[in-house]
């Protein structure tokens, strides 16, 4: 965590002033002062940078700093910026100071321009995080993990993260215009859960270049459950419409389709999980297989809650009845049934205008052979009903 804090002083002619505003609301104010800008300069570690700017110096020549945190006087680095001009450095406490208050100086033409202390506080231990104590993740989640081994005799740099709950291994770097600016020794990556990874406790584990284990720690890994503060998933569905209809038309229930024919399913989600596009799929036992439900991206679809749908062959051996469709989403957590009216083989032949006694008359007007052969229809008529408790 960075400590973070600025210091500004201003020596002019009354002496020093403190001054408890930002460095940029000093930037050529004008008062002809020389501005002492420390960025970093309190809760020091031993190893830390502390960022030193100095602006309003007119002296020509070197510019330096001394403190008793430093192992050596520093020369600062003349720059000009946005037509500002100052000196620069970046230099770090070393490693044997004490925890206590130490005075810095600037130097400049052959005086001490501007002062402050610098305050610096223990070492600590090598430290890796990964989750807060108690914390759970979301799959599809993005969670940081970090190495702080800001500590004498520490001097690795290539330290991996890995763990069954990652898609791959990942590399811890330094990033020196992160907010951890001022620890060298801070190294840090950005992870982001897979959406599939199942609910679990996994164990993360540090390693350095040589692959050796340098720490280890557990990442507890639950999806959100209706209930949870965090779950914020609304789903609506499943609905169903005609093959030539519009998703608008979709109704939850009373649809009729007809056994052998095509039904759209329609999922709605105001916040589906990460992911869920490739996994939504809606079953039942009246169609042929499963159907996959694909996101509804085009313009159609604007201004509505993301919504999904698919294509469902009905089998064609169904009989006349009511039959579940069920999605599954939000990594099982949410678990929806509508049902879709099926008219089967029976309804299929009444609709058609299908009668026995017609095709029974026709078969006596062709002969005993036709009798035969009607005769053999309605047996198996007769036979299928029975088959059927009908």
């Amino acid at each position: 965590m960075n400590r973070m804090r600025t210091a500004v002083i201003v020596l002019g002619g009354a002496g020093a002033l403190w001054l408890g505003a930002s460095p940029a609301a000093w930037a050529g104010d004008g008062t002809g002062g020389v501005h002492l800008l420390l960025n970093g300069a309190f809760d020091n570690r031993p190893g830390e940078l502390i960022d030193i700017d100095v602006q309003g110096l007119r002296a020509h020549g070197d510019v330096t700093v001394t403190s008793p945190v430093f192992p050596q006087r520093v020369r600062l680095t003349p720059y000009r910026h946005d037509g500002e001009r100052g000196h620069h450095a970046r230099p770090a406490v070393a490693m044997t100071v004490r925890p206590g208050s130490y005075p810095l100086r600037v130097h400049a033409g052959g005086k001490v321009v501007a002062e402050e202390n610098v305050e610096v506080k223990k070492a600590e231990r090598p430290v890796f995080r990964v989750a807060s104590e108690g914390e759970v993740l979301r799959p599809g989640e993005r969670q940081g993990i970090s190495y702080d081994d800001l500590w004498p005799g520490e001097t690795g740099d290539v330290f991996t993260a890995s763990s069954p709950a990652f898609r791959a291994p990942v590399r811890l770097v330094h990033d020196p215009e992160s907010s951890d600016w001022n620890n060298p020794r801070m190294f840090s990556a950005l992870v982001t859960l897979p959406a599939t990874v199942k609910d679990g406790t996994y164990k993360v584990r540090l390693t350095d270049a040589r692959g050796r284990t340098v720490d280890e720690k557990p990442l507890e890994v639950r999806a959100a459950r209706p209930g949870d503060r965090d779950y914020v998933g609304h789903p609506r569905g499943p609905a169903f419409f005609a093959p030539t209809a519009h998703p608008g038309a979709a109704r939850t229930g009373g649809h009729r389709a007809t056994a052998g024919g095509t039904v759209n399913v329609l999922w709605r989600d105001a916040s589906p999980d990460p992911g869920e596009e490739d996994r939504l799929t809606a079953t039942s036992p009246a169609f042929e297989q499963p159907v996959p439900l694909r996101r509804d991206d085009s313009k159609a679809g604007d201004g509505d809650d993301p919504r999904y749908f698919g294509p469902a062959r009905l089998r064609d051996d169904l009989a006349t009845g009511r039959y579940p469709v069920t999605v599954i989403s939000h990594h099982g957590r949410v678990k929806r049934t509508g049902h879709l009216i099926v008219a089967g083989l029976e309804r299929r032949a009444e609709e058609s205008g299908f009668d026995n006694t017609a095709l029974i008359a026709g078969a006596s007007a062709g002969g005993l052979a036709g009798v035969a052969a009607v005769a053999g229809v309605v047996l198996v008529r007769r036979r299928r009903r029975a088959l059927r408790g009908g």
